[in-house]
């Protein structure tokens, strides 16, 4: 989600053998991207790599909206790895508030730790050091190795994914989960210097999220509709496995919230009774409960007193 430094971006004057096969998508993209690009605080220079990292771990399935506050809130609280590796994990967890899927910040606190003992305290600059630390998967590595530091990887998210099935592929949809043959049209499509393929990076992901959205996308505004092999085909609706809709209420994700809740706004340990109050149906409350304490998000401690983790 980072904007890496602006590029030349012409088109390329090399032989056809040389030329990259998504190379006309690329000017028209990421022209579009220097004109409309969001001005969001993880794409400031003075975010640095820490910043980009704990964008990435926040908007992972969680609109900008609610991102912006927290991770203003976090930056100004932890500015570096170190901060953050020398507080309790629970505090990571508590500062995480509503955004939803909290291990994320177990996962974020486990990496400062590993940051700070492995490398330092500097996010480090190398794609397969930043695939080592705990709770990074490919596409966080990849972005980070992209918008911190410049460097020249395919970065899949599902914004990423929608304008490459559509505009290469034909699809209305990509598949829902990311395929083998999603990442070689993926790194295909990668222009070949660093500069600009972290810019046509940063460049996709954003015409997916603002004009080729899931729903309603509005290809009159779109760089590339002139080229979008979807809407040359007609726009055909998807034919593939039903898309999975995301469901809340009433479910164990839904109680866990409820109890997380409780747990974030007290400052000492809480009854058992004090968790009962929250859902009415005690064996899917307590299910909810024990799923909390595997995951390491919540402690139990003797009496019957539940806490946020300490270490």
């Amino acid at each position: 989600m980072t904007a890496p430094t602006k590029p030349p971006h012409s088109a390329s004057s090399g032989t056809a053998s040389d030329r990259v096969p998504g190379e006309s998508l690329h000017s028209p993209v990421i022209d579009w991207f220097d004109t409309h690009a969001r001005d969001l605080p993880w794409r400031q220079a003075e975010a640095g790599p820490w910043g980009v990292m704990v964008s990435e771990f926040m908007l992972q399935q969680t609109p900008v909206s609610r991102v912006l506050p927290v991770y203003e809130q976090w930056l100004a609280r932890w500015p570096r790895p170190a901060d953050l590796a020398a507080d309790a994990p629970g505090e990571a967890v508590r500062a995480w508030g509503r955004l939803g899927y909290p291990r994320r910040a177990l996962r974020l606190h486990g990496a400062a730790v590993a940051i700070t003992e492995r490398h330092g305290g500097d996010v480090p600059t190398d794609h397969a050091q930043l695939l080592a630390l705990p709770g990074i998967g490919e596409y966080t590595a990849a972005a980070v190795a992209s918008f911190a530091y410049g460097q020249r990887h395919a970065v899949l998210d599902t914004n990423v994914r929608r304008v490459f099935a559509r505009a290469v592929t034909g699809v209305q949809y990509p598949p829902n989960a990311t395929t083998a043959a999603e990442r070689r049209l993926a790194r295909e499509l990668l222009p070949r210097d660093e500069v600009t393929a972290a810019r046509w990076a940063a460049a996709s992901m954003e015409l997916g999220a603002l004009v080729c959205t899931a729903r309603n996308e509005t290809c009159h505004r779109c760089p590339i509709a002139a080229q979008c092999a979807w809407q040359l085909a007609g726009k055909p609706e998807h034919d593939g496995p039903p898309r999975r809709g995301q469901t809340y209420a009433g479910t164990d994700r839904q109680v866990r919230g409820k109890l997380l809740a409780v747990l974030r706004e007290a400052h000492a340990p809480v009854p058992q009774a004090a968790l009962d109050r929250v859902w009415h149906e005690p064996v899917q409350r307590a299910r909810a409960l024990d799923g909390l304490v595997a995951d390491g998000l919540v402690e139990p401690l003797p009496d019957g007193l539940y806490r946020l983790p300490h270490a």
